[in-house]
Order: C-alpha cells, then sequence, then structure tokens
C-alpha cells in the first residue's frame, strides 16, 4: 500500500497486514465509528487488502467507498457459511449505506399450530417463541389462505380459544359450539374426540403445509380402505371426497415431475441499477412457495454476488433446508449438505426457466408501476445505467453519434444523429459534406466533421454533448480526439468508439476493448445511433451522388430542381427521349406550369 495510498490509508496498513488468512466478515467504519459496508471472505487478509492494492482499476463508486474508509474490524468464522449468515445478518441490522439494499419491507403471514391442549391451526403475521410451530413465510397470501382452506375441509379442528385441558373438560365446564353443529369441530371441549384422533389431524395438516401432500394421500386412502373393510360405507365415502380435494388441489400446483422433491429453485435479472431474484419452493413436484425480491446495486456488484446474498436471505427468511438448489450458474459459495444443480435439460430446467419467467414479469411489473407514479422515471433510470456502464461522471442526456460515408470513394459525406434522454432529436440531424479531405480517408474526414462540429458550438456558444460515438474503432476515436484537443475540449467531453465486428467499444487511451452485456439497454441505444446514422449518411450520400451523376443540360433549367429531373429521367429514360417528348407528354410527369419550362427550353436548343 504505497504511493498515493499513503496519503489516505497508511494508518490502516498494519491492520491489513495482520489479518488472518480465514473465512469471515469485515467491516469498513467511516471517520465518525459508522459501518458503511460489511462483506464476507474466504480468506479475510485476501479480499480486504484487495480494496487497497490496486484502487486505480477500480470502478469510481468502490474508490469512494475505500477514501471513507477510518477504521476496519473482522469477525473470524468457522466456515464459509458462517460467513454468509453472519454477513446477511449484520446488513440488515445496521443496513451499511455501500452495501446493496433489500427492498422488501412486507410482513409475511405464517400457519401457526399452537402450542397447546387440542393445538389450534391459523395464520398470523407474528412469530410468538412459545414452543408452537410456524410455517411460511407466505409470500403468496392466496396460497396461504388456499392451504388453510384445504385443511379446515380435510381435519375439522377447533377455532375457539378455550382452555381445553385434561381437567377441565372432565369437570364439564365447556359446551359445544355452532361450529360442532355445522360439522366443523368434533366436540374435544365435551370429549368427544380423542386427543389421539385430533392428534393425527395435526400430523396430517403439518405434511400438508410442508407440502407432503403424497403422504397425506396415503393415510387417507388406507382409512378408506379400513372404512370400506369395516362395512362403514358412510365415512369411507366421505374420506373418498376428502381424497378427491387433495387430488383437485394437487393437480393444479404440479407443474413437473412429482419425483422432484424438496428443492429450492433461484434466478437473477441484475440488468441497470436494480437486481431481482425469484424464489420457488417445491415439494413433490408442486410449487408451494413464491416469493421475488430487488435489489439496488451500490458497487457494481457482479450477477453472482448479488445471488449469493438473496439466496442466503431467502433461505434465512424462509427457514428452507432443502439439500438441492436449483440456479441458473454455480455460485461464489458453498452450503455444506447442499447440492447445486444448473440444469440444461429436462424439468428441472422446465423449473428454472419457469422460474426465470416469473423474475421478468415481477421486473416488468415494477417499472410499470414506478413510471405510472412517476412518467420520467424510465428516462432516469435509462440515463443511470448508462452512466455506470459507460464510465461516465454525468448522465449522457445528450448524445451525438458520427458516421463517414464514402462508397467507392467518391463524394465523401458524414452524419451526425442527436439523442436526447435515449431517444432520437432529428431537428438537430446534420450532415457534412467532406471539404478538405480527397478520396476514401476515414480517419481524416472524423476529425474534419469533429472539428467543423465542435468548433461551431463553440462559435455560437451552445451547450455540448455529455457523450460523443464515433462508428469506428481506434483510428476514429484517435482522430475524432485530435480534433477535441486542437478545441480544448479533450477530458470535457466522454468520447467513444464503437467497432462493428464484436461491439467493441473503444476508450481513448485504452488499447482493450470494453464488451457491454448484448442485452443491456446501453449497447442497444449505442446501436440504435450508430445504424441511425448510418442511414442518415448513406440517404445523403446517394442524393450527392444522383446529383452529380445529372446531366447538365438538365442542371441548368432555371426553376427545375433536383427532384424534378429525378421525375422526368425516371420515365423518360434519357435526355434525348425528353427533347422528343411532346408537351402533354412532360406536363403529365411534372405539371403544366414545369412542364412548359422544360418543352420550351429544348424547343429552344434544337
Amino acid at each position: 500500500m504505497a504511493g498515493s495510498l499513503d496519503k489516505y490509508f497508511s494508518h490502516l496498513e498494519s491492520i491489513v497486514r495482520n489479518l488472518p488468512h480465514k473465512p469471515g466478515v469485515y467491516q469498513y467504519f467511516d471517520d465518525k465509528g459508522k459501518i458503511i459496508y460489511v462483506g464476507k471472505a474466504k480468506d479475510l487478509r485476501k479480499r480486504v487488502s484487495s480494496y487497497f492494492a490496486k484502487i486505480n482499476s477500480i470502478s469510481g463508486k468502490v474508490q469512494m467507498l475505500v477514501r471513507k474508509i477510518a477504521d476496519i474490524k473482522v469477525i473470524v468464522v468457522e466456515t464459509e457459511q458462517d460467513a454468509l449468515l453472519l454477513e446477511n445478518n449484520l446488513i440488515k441490522k445496521y443496513l451499511p449505506h455501500y452495501n446493496v439494499a433489500l427492498k422488501d419491507d412486507k410482513t409475511f403471514p405464517w400457519i401457526c399450530i399452537k402450542n397447546e391442549p387440542f393445538p389450534r391451526v391459523f395464520h398470523t403475521r407474528f412469530v410468538t417463541r412459545d414452543g408452537s410451530q410456524y410455517f411460511g413465510p407466505y409470500a403468496n397470501v392466496r396460497l396461504m389462505h388456499t392451504l388453510m382452506d384445504l385443511t379446515r375441509q380435510l381435519f375439522p379442528l377447533r377455532n375457539c380459544s378455550l382452555n381445553l385441558t385434561e381437567k377441565n373438560i372432565r369437570a364439564g365446564k365447556f359446551r359445544v359450539c355452532l361450529e360442532f353443529h355445522l360439522g366443523n369441530c368434533k366436540g374435544p371441549c365435551v370429549g368427544l374426540q380423542s386427543v389421539e384422533d385430533y392428534d393425527r389431524s395435526i400430523v396430517g395438516i403439518r405434511e400438508i403445509v410442508k407440502g407432503n401432500i403424497t403422504m397425506v394421500a396415503k393415510q387417507l386412502k388406507e382409512l378408506m380402505m379400513e372404512y370400506a373393510g369395516n362395512l362403514e360405507f358412510e365415512k369411507a365415502h366421505l374420506v373418498k371426497e376428502k381424497l378427491a380435494l387433495l387430488d383437485k388441489y394437487q393437480s393444479k400446483s404440479t407443474i413437473v415431475n412429482p419425483s422432484i422433491n424438496d428443492v429450492d429453485v433461484f434466478s437473477i435479472s441484475a440488468e441497470g441499477l436494480h437486481a431481482y431474484v425469484n424464489f420457488m419452493k417445491v415439494m413433490n413436484g408442486a410449487i408451494i412457495q413464491v416469493h421475488t425480491i430487488e435489489l439496488i446495486k451500490k458497487l457494481d456488484e457482479t450477477p453472482g454476488e448479488l445471488l449469493t446474498l438473496a439466496v442466503t436471505e431467502i433461505r434465512q427468511r424462509f427457514e428452507s433446508r432443502s439439500p438441492e438448489i436449483i440456479l441458473p450458474f454455480l455460485p461464489e459459495f458453498a452450503i455444506p449438505g447442499v447440492i447445486f444443480t444448473v440444469p440444461k435439460i429436462g424439468d428441472k430446467k422446465k423449473l428454472l426457466d419457469l422460474s426465470e419467467r416469473n423474475v421478468k414479469y415481477y421486473q416488468m411489473e415494477r417499472e410499470k408501476q414506478k413510471e405510472q407514479v412517476d412518467p420520467e422515471h424510465k428516462v432516469r433510470r435509462l440515463m443511470e445505467t448508462m452512466m455506470k456502464d459507460l464510465r461516465m461522471t454525468e448522465e449522457p442526456v445528450h448524445i451525438e453519434c458520427f458516421d463517414n460515408s464514402n462508397i467507392q470513394g467518391t463524394n465523401p459525406v458524414a452524419a451526425m444523429v442527436c439523442f436526447r434522454n435515449g431517444k432520437p432529436d432529428k431537428s438537430q440531424y446534420r450532415h457534412f459534406n467532406i471539404k478538405t479531405v480527397e478520396g476514401p480517408d476515414d480517419f481524416a474526414s472524423m476529425e474534419e466533421v469533429i472539428y467543423r462540429r465542435y468548433r461551431r458550438l463553440l462559435d455560437e456558444e451552445k451547450p455540448l454533448p455529455q457523450l460523443i460515438v464515433v462508428d469506428g474503432g481506434k483510428g476514429q476515436l484517435s482522430s475524432a480526439l485530435g480534433s477535441l484537443e486542437k478545441l480544448d475540449l479533450r477530458g470535457k467531453i466522454t468520447i467513444i468508439g464503437i467497432a462493428k465486428k464484436l461491439e467493441e467499444i473503444y476508450y481513448p487511451n485504452d488499447p482493450l476493448p470494453m464488451y457491454l452485456d448484448k442485452k443491456s439497454e446501453t449497447l442497444r441505444i449505442i446501436q440504435q445511433m450508430r445504424d441511425e446514422a448510418h442511414r442518415f449518411g448513406i440517404t445523403h450520400h446517394r442524393r450527392r451522388r444522383e446529383k452529380a451523376a445529372m446531366s447538365p443540360q438538365l442542371m441548368e433549367i432555371v426553376g427545375v430542381g433536383y427532384s424534378l429531373n429525378q421525375k422526368l429521367l425516371w420515365k423518360f429514360k434519357s435526355v434525348k427521349n425528353i427533347k422528343l417528348a411532346t408537351l402533354e407528354a412532360i406536363q403529365e410527369v411534372v405539371g403544366k406550369a414545369k412542364g412548359k419550362i422544360v418543352y420550351e427550353h429544348f424547343q429552344k436548343t434544337k
């Protein structure tokens, strides 16, 4: 940690040097003693020292974080899994400014099996640690109510709050209520239902909410056969109706092979400044929980880092212990006893595809909601995304893109298109006829048009763009940069070049190109500008070539311009045929007044 780091971090050098090569969590504090960042590491010393070793090569946001570090504290743990859980808990507790923000302020309901004689089963949003069992939380409230309705129909239980101790029941303190007469309760309060029979219902309910519907169905079938064997056909029929109800519920939920049991599925969409992670819980081929969270990026986190945080948070929140996790790519961490699967084909791939569709749908819905509340949200989001992707210090509200056109070296021209807030501003499109360059020289032509464009803007005191895009690679970019240097604009405007073959983005003095995600909005806007500049330039170039190829005999006719000459040649094929045409034939093409001018001109020259 030498050079520029000494100014900021010399007092931290001894801390970093003495960190252990062990897994753990590190915490960065500012000069006021506030936690500004929490991170996890397989190797604390290597991870923490990486922030300081090459500060000039890391992103601007990370540099800003590093320059605010006044103190470092670490917590050493036994395993990487412990570090994951501890990091997640500390982030939720302290909400550090530079950590990914989890946008999920909902309190989800749970299904509770109360710890009491003849336990009640009900839903609640408050978890009390009194020995009761809680299942959930349920992000999909409709699913929870469906499960509650199913359990009530299958297993009639009490819903009163009476203290049904054996002593109170024997003392005859209670009387049956309306629920008993409606068939919703079997009357344990007056001894009409035994503890053993009630507990069998609780076991069945517990298995259903855990997703083990197959086991419950098996027990019900055995009970139905037992009733039928004892000639208790009415009871057997009631159980058969419950089986039909269970099958109906299961048929609505099953989407893949029922042998896929106790699996967590995660997918991620991490475009722009926001990321979304979808979670699905699968039991016996049925999805029993679905939830999507939104994450706000702070330090250009990778999809792998975001997915790590989301998996840890969601599994902890939903108390998932599934031995298998399906993911779109292998994560950057390991969980003891858990298998990570990245499916390519088959039923598990169908599950992953479903999760990915869900996360994309959720993302679109969130964006629509934000746009309805704030119509300018989409523009701001796009500008923020482009600024981050292109490593700019200000939003590219005003962008200008240049392209040269000199087919076969004739009539060289250039075109400039202008985009504002990510949309074309056609009133600002400009054509340039190359004046100082002879022959097909793209580099010199680019240098000329860049100089002319921004010399004029400076002279007229008009606003400059935040971003200049040059169609071409290093050569065109260097030529354009030379013109900006002459105008003392280098470093004041971000300028990039885009090479068509691999869509490479070039920066001044950077020998290696940058590759944007092929699906990113930033690349889509740059490609749209490049294609629009190319179209605009080709159109102008074609007109110039056609005009240059026009017969001098037609061009010298006063009052008849380029477009009328085109019409005449298109109709009559040659100047000779126009001379031989009648007045009426010419007037049919260009009108009476112009036709008369053309006809009289050629009559005079005969």
